[in-house]
């Protein structure tokens, strides 16, 4: 269930049996030649919504816009600063909090969010710190591209090809949800993997044309299916464990 789509006495009465809510956060991005810009955030959304179905579970709005500043110098792209995400994660978790969540679940659909969502979480338990058990607030993170299930197809479908961006396991993923944003034109194979990028020009000058390593061409629906279902049942088996602990 969508918290957008409840009233406040929907809301009131869902805390009476759990305190936990699903938060999808994704980016908006470049994918490569043919992966759309708002893959991450779909991505992430999208699981987030049939876990939070299939499991019963609040779902809050998506963080649709993560931290990107390496991706800047391809057109389209947006980025907020570490600083602003964590703004924003904290300003959302605290108003969550007032309210009487405590258990907050991210599913996340970009790796370059991972460290500062890190750092929002000890903000969090940082500013707990002192307080009674029962206040205390608890976060968890996984990544849906790292659920096991979807590792293990990943590996399959994929192997040395699916490389670290434009991937072709999450472009398979969009091919699945919105197959009117399926780009089939023939690609050529994506450079190689080099050292590690030096903010947005150097990664544009390493990886021109978008992708890191990823055979985006690769990627077809029925994959995408698969992906997008082990990382949903794989959360549905995570989510609620996390929030009776």
């Amino acid at each position: 269930m969508q918290l957008h789509d409840l009233t406040w006495p929907a809301v009131e009465a869902y805390l009476q049996r759990s305190g936990g809510v699903i938060i999808p956060i994704g980016s908006t991005e470049q994918h490569g030649p043919s992966g759309v810009i708002g893959t991450d955030a779909m991505v992430a959304d999208a699981i987030a919504r049939e876990t939070g179905r299939r499991a019963d579970l609040l779902v809050a709005p998506l963080f649709s816009i993560g931290v990107a500043e390496h991706h800047m110098a391809f057109p389209g792209t947006l980025s907020l600063r570490p600083s602003t995400l964590i703004a924003l994660l904290l300003d959302t978790l605290h108003s969550l909090a007032h309210h009487g969540f405590r258990r907050f679940f991210f599913i996340n659909g970009h790796g370059g969010n991972i460290a500062t969502l890190k750092a929002a979480f000890s903000e969090i338990h940082a500013g707990q710190r002192g307080q009674g058990g029962d206040r205390a607030l608890g976060c968890a993170l996984v990544n849906w591209y790292e659920v096991a299930d979807v590792v293990r197809l990943r590996k399959q479908y994929y192997a040395d090809r699916e490389g670290r961006h434009a991937t072709p396991s999450e472009i398979a993923v969009i091919q699945y949800l919105r197959p009117d944003l399926i780009h089939d034109q023939p690609l050529p194979p994506p450079g190689p993997l080099r050292s590690e990028v030096q903010g947005a020009d150097d990664f544009r000058a390493k990886y021109p044309d978008g992708r890191m390593g990823g055979w985006s061409d690769l990627a077809n629906p029925q994959q995408g299916q698969a992906l997008f279902e082990a990382a949903v049942r794989g959360l549905v088996r995570q989510v609620p464990a996390f929030f009776s602990s």
